[in-house]
């Protein structure tokens, strides 16, 4: 069953959420997160990476925050700031300036966790699942050959344009990345990127309405991306957390930042040198909340296994990974361990 819209829960002013938002104690964010001041000590801030640094440096500091955090946030990365800034305009839009009638015209199939469109599907369906406190809508990209801008949304004007473009500006800033990450553990600069082979993107707008409960909920539950490597932006509202070192560390919202997320896939690749990154969305009650992220994932049909040998993880087709991931729920990264040899 499709799931009720969260931005009309929290338009009609409720004091509490219904019980099918509210998460276990031992997922419940104060619990998770008990000492505020945790972000204050250097070690628990996400590391800045200047990409304009051509330097042994710049591997350096790509190798340690892929290591130790499997995320990272990005400066002077060449995509146009105005851009980043049109891209989340134009969602905003959408949810705070468009009708529910005119919204559920782009209603996605609830049954299937790949359809296109506007949703508030949880991560995993089944009953007994705690939803998630979001409302999204999501964009087939790439290959060219998926992609439908009728699909996409007709107003602002500018809106497929927006959306065209900035996928083009992720792709190359995540074969870049990629390269990187390649040339930080000694290989060819294509390497990861030749495993994964052609990229399917998809651009998903998250918006996660004011919630009066926040301490119960979570705006995205817990888990690692199934694909190579996530791009994210945020506004300056903030709520994405990255779990390291047995904390919930914020990242703290940069405008012209781009997060960069690494997914399972590349952790195979890497033979579990890098890891990736276990990672959500909490709940605030003043303000809404809006991100961008932008997949990058192989195809359905391609196997995946470490570069390195002896390899510690057993070789996977996409495809199966996905499906396992969707059937069991995330919870963290348990499919991804399921695959240690």
């Amino acid at each position: 069953m499709e799931a009720l819209r969260v931005q009309v829960l929290a338009e009609k002013g409720e004091t509490s959420v219904p019980s099918q938002y509210i998460q276990p104690p031992e997922n419940r964010p104060q619990r998770q997160n008990p000492n505020p001041n945790a972000n204050a000590n250097v070690k628990g801030v996400i590391p800045v990476i200047d990409l304009s640094s051509r330097t042994n440096n710049l591997l350096d500091e790509l190798k340690k925050a892929c290591k130790e955090w499997g995320a990272f946030q990005v400066i002077n990365h060449r995509v146009p700031i105005g851009l980043l800034d049109d891209m989340r305009r134009v969602g905003r839009t959408f949810f705070e300036e468009r009708s529910m009638e005119e919204k559920l015209r782009y209603s996605c199939d609830s049954a299937s966790p790949a359809s296109e469109g506007y949703g508030s599907r949880m991560l995993v369906a089944s009953n007994d699942t705690v939803l998630d406190w979001r409302d999204y809508f999501d964009h087939h990209t790439l290959p060219l050959s998926r992609r439908d801008p009728s699909n996409w949304l007709e107003s602002p004007a500018d809106y497929r344009k927006v959306v065209a473009e900035y996928s083009e500006h992720m792709k190359a800033l995540a074969q870049e990345l990629l390269g990187l990450v390649s040339e930080s553990l000694g290989l060819t600069c294509q390497c990861i990127e030749n495993v994964v082979g052609e990229f399917y993107q998809n651009i998903t707008i998250s918006y996660y309405p004011p919630c009066p409960q926040p301490e119960l909920t979570l705006g995205l539950q817990s888990h690692s991306d199934m694909g190579a490597i996530t791009l994210l932006i945020q506004d300056d509202v903030g709520g994405l957390e990255v779990f390291n070192n047995g904390e919930w560390v914020t990242v703290n919202p940069t405008s012209n930042a781009i997060c960069v997320i690494l997914a399972d896939q590349t952790e195979i690749i890497t033979n579990g040198e890098y890891r990736s990154a276990e990672h959500r969305a909490v709940t605030n009650a003043g303000r809404a909340r809006l991100s961008v992220a932008t997949f990058h994932d192989p195809a359905k049909t391609r196997q995946i296994s470490p570069a390195f040998h002896p390899p510690k993880y057993r070789p996977v087709i996409y495809g199966d990974y996905v499906s396992s991931w969707y059937t069991k729920g995330p919870e963290g990264k348990r499919n991804l361990d399921a695959l240690l040899i």
